[in-house]
């Protein structure tokens, strides 16, 4: 799969890789080690005694988590000097509510797959179906929850053209990403390694800046969540349902204002002064959470992994059962919108389409590498018509005036309902198993990177910080869609558009095959990125 090296360049390549010989490295993108040298013998390359191999990257990937995990007894923070290594493991499945689209990570997997033994060489491969499933399961996230709302903002026409446009364009850079690997990287790398081996060590941080950038907004989004689903859940068993209302009437609904809807009796309120959505509830939020946080043993968590997939599938048949009910409903003014509100949209999808940082760890384990593209063309073709079931469906259905569609779709319903309280309770177990692993991701990165040492204190420290900003964005800024179109714009940009273009310039630069006319299109991808996230600064 590797290119035949040029021996013109012997010189400048032997440097770089020499140059990263030193990295002392661990994180969410997973670890890397370059097996790319223009001085390297054929015959090392087919025994595989790759010279460089064994050098660890500063990534935080999935893959890399493994040797921590291995000192279950250890503190959660790793002393910077410990450098794990990196051990191939099967992939199969994700926590599904959360940054696929959130976050550089595959939460669940990263943990399942700590207790693969260092010594297992010959691990299994996954067939194409798993393998697809894999990226399917990876990539659902919470953003099902706003992309009705997405929708709304840019109309209905723009909505679906933005959905397969960046769909495709997701695809393509991923599969970039695919593809520069097979040149000049391996099993073991993630796009950290590779930025590092072909951009540079600036290009490196870089990658694990936003990495960390994407694991703040995943653990504000799952506060937000969590203080959502926790308010809505114990309100429904301290409150009275309406007297008119039963646990069959789909048509109680509500206003993102309150306003009272036919078929409901009382607007939301506080029941309490001391239970606010917005006010107290984030901090008891924190009284519950906090002590999931230090648990030494977070591989507990990952024993409710399946969750991932059931809240999937409970949200499409919530959406689809809804949607039947009511009935197609397009006589009303069909919103915005478009022009510059439907970047709403492309930011969050920037972020729903995101698996860019693990890619790699996912496509090395299946079966028919030479399928690759054709896998991840499926599964992405999957992932564009769950989203556009949940987002289409719903805002074409959906029988009140298309702008009461919030950015949580379960907030559109009365507390009372059968169904949605059925999916608030599921929604908020899964994220509560789900959060602590997110925070030991980012806690783990964010130590290492600022070099602190190993403390009990350390650990409370970077708790502490986490909830505070939690708490503070969840009463001041409690907009899930919000945040997730900002930090998809964001990440999108440098993750999604920007690295994979400038790591495929250079591999085709290196390979003597980069012309004016390649180098133009990719550059376009990169324009496409920071248009997009300007864009975002001009919503209404």
């Amino acid at each position: 799969m590797r290119s035949k090296r040029n021996n013109t360049n012997k010189c400048g390549t032997e440097s770089a890789a020499s140059s990263f010989q030193s990295a002392d490295s661990y994180g969410v993108f997973g670890s890397a080690c370059s097996d790319f040298s223009e001085c390297e013998e054929g015959e090392e390359r087919q025994k595989g005694s790759y010279k460089y191999n064994q050098i660890p990257s500063l990534s935080t990937s999935i893959a890399s988590f493994q040797s921590v995990m291995e000192r279950e007894t250890a503190p959660l923070l790793l002393s910077p000097s410990y450098t794990p290594g990196y051990k191939s493991t099967r992939f199969t499945s994700s926590d599904t509510l959360g940054p696929g689209e959130l976050s550089d990570r595959d939460i669940i997997e990263t943990y399942k797959r700590t207790h693969v033994k260092p010594d297992k060489q010959n691990k299994k491969k996954q067939s194409s179906l798993i393998t697809i499933f894999s990226i399917w399961n990876t990539i659902m996230g919470s953003s099902l929850l706003t992309m009705a709302w997405g929708v709304e903002r840019a109309g209905l026409p723009a909505a679906l053209t933005l959905v397969a446009l960046m769909a495709a364009l997701c695809l393509f850079t991923a599969y970039l990403l695919i593809r520069v690997n097979a040149y000049h990287g391996g099993d073991t790398f993630e796009v950290p390694s590779l930025c590092r081996l072909l951009l540079g060590p600036r290009a490196e941080a870089v990658a694990h800046a936003f990495s960390l950038l994407v694991l703040t907004g995943a653990n504000v989004v799952y506060w937000i969540l969590i203080t959502n689903f926790l308010y809505y859940t114990v309100n429904y068993f301290i409150e009275e349902p309406p007297v008119n209302a039963t646990s069959h009437n789909s048509s109680v609904l509500l206003c993102p204002k309150h306003e009272l809807i036919p078929g409901s009796t009382s607007e939301a309120h506080d029941p309490s002064p001391f239970w606010g959505l917005h006010t107290t509830v984030p901090i008891y939020v924190a009284v519950l959470v906090f002590p999931l946080l230090n648990f030494r043993n977070v591989t507990f968590f990952t024993k409710f992994n399946s969750l991932g997939t059931l809240s999937v599938l409970y949200l499409l048949i919530f959406v689809l059962v809804k949607g039947a009910s009511w009935g197609i409903n397009l006589n009303m003014p069909l919103g915005p919108r478009g022009g510059t509100d439907a970047a709403v949209l492309s930011g969050m999808l920037a972020l729903s389409f995101y698996i860019h940082n693990i890619i790699i760890t996912i496509m090395s384990n299946n079966e028919r590498q030479d399928r690759n593209g054709r896998d991840l063309t499926i599964a992405f073709l999957l992932v564009t018509i769950t989203y556009t079931i949940v987002g289409a469906v719903f805002y074409v259905c959906f029988p009140l005036a298309k702008s009461c569609i919030e950015d949580n779709i379960l907030n559109n319903f009365e507390m009372h309902d059968v169904m949605t309280v059925v999916a608030r309770a599921l929604l908020l177990f899964q994220v509560i198993t789900v959060y602590p692993l997110v925070v030991y991701m980012l806690r783990t990165e964010a130590a290492l990177l600022l070099s602190l040492k190993d403390s009990g204190k350390v650990t409370i420290l970077i708790n502490l910080l986490l909830i505070s900003l939690s708490i503070l964005v969840a009463c001041l800024c409690p907009n899930v869609g919000t945040i997730i179109r900002y930090t998809g714009a964001v990440s999108g940009l440098v993750h999604v558009f920007t690295l994979p273009s400038l790591l495929y310039m250079r591999s085709l630069q290196m390979r003597g095959e980069l012309t004016f006319f390649k180098g133009l299109f990719y550059s376009a991808i990169i324009v496409f990125g920071v248009f997009n996230l300007a864009m975002q600064f001009f919503i209404s």
